[in-house]
């Protein structure tokens, strides 16, 4: 009697996983780890082509992974738990970064500043603004959500800000939102919301440092771009005057 011939793929979900564990996943390609994460939504069969369909339906990891559920689905072979697990990565990575970083940590720079707000804009679908307050030693306070939706609405924007520096105690702040159209160059709303905030947390003692502006991975300062007369930006800044 003829071997029965083994499938191809027999302990490929184990070899997969035991190179994760063991090396991690420097150097993988997009399609390997969406390969990955597919394996634990999808319990059975060859997860190498819908991976690699992802990657040429969004043209990404992250792009897989910041779609909107309704699309993801729209993909043959996803269904709505795996479009919950696609989903839960970014929101989990997120929340990690944000534990991260707790209160009491010393900020002196618009990078380091940059560094501690990034996960709360993170993959963020709509447009939000948020808070970053200091104390006189520049130790962080605390970040907290402003508004979502209506960034130059500057009646919320002035009001929020101010009760957060005021229940914080807070002696310096920056603001930072996102700009879901993909193109991070601050606009002429941001710069007037810019100055309008600056104005009505001086009387109360609480300096605005800067006001950042995020697209993805990319971060432009508004105190740099204002003071340069041009776009781009300076990620290191010296020390509060």
């Amino acid at each position: 009697m003829a071997e029965k011939k083994r499938p191809v793929h027999t302990g490929h979900r184990q070899r997969v996983r035991q190179e994760f564990l063991t090396r991690g996943i420097e150097g993988w390609p997009d399609h390997r780890i969406l390969e990955l994460i597919l394996f634990f939504a999808i319990p059975q069969g060859d997860m190498n082509p819908l991976a690699h369909e992802l990657v040429d339906r969004f043209g990404s990891l992250s792009g897989a992974l910041d779609a909107l559920p309704e699309e993801l689905t729209k993909t043959p072979g996803i269904g709505e738990y795996t479009a919950t697990l696609l989903k839960l990565f970014p929101a989990v990575l997120g929340r990690y970064m944000a534990e991260r970083t707790a209160p009491g940590q010393i900020i002196h720079t618009t990078a380091e500043a940059g560094h501690v707000l990034a996960p709360y804009l993170y993959g963020a679908r709509n447009e939000m603004i948020y808070i970053l307050c200091l104390d006189a030693k520049e130790k962080l306070l605390g970040v907290k959500r402003l508004s979502e939706g209506n960034l130059h609405n500057s009646d919320v924007t002035i009001r929020r800000a101010a009760e957060e520096c005021m229940a914080l105690r807070a002696t310096f702040c920056y603001l930072a939102h996102n700009h879901v159209s993909g193109v991070a160059l601050p606009s002429p709303a941001d710069m007037n919301t810019t100055d309008v905030v600056r104005s009505a947390l001086a009387p109360l003692g609480v300096r605005l440092v800067d006001h950042l502006v995020f697209v993805d991975g990319d971060l432009v300062s508004i105190r740099e771009t204002a003071a340069s007369g041009r776009g781009g930006y300076q990620m290191v800044y010296p020390r509060l005057e």
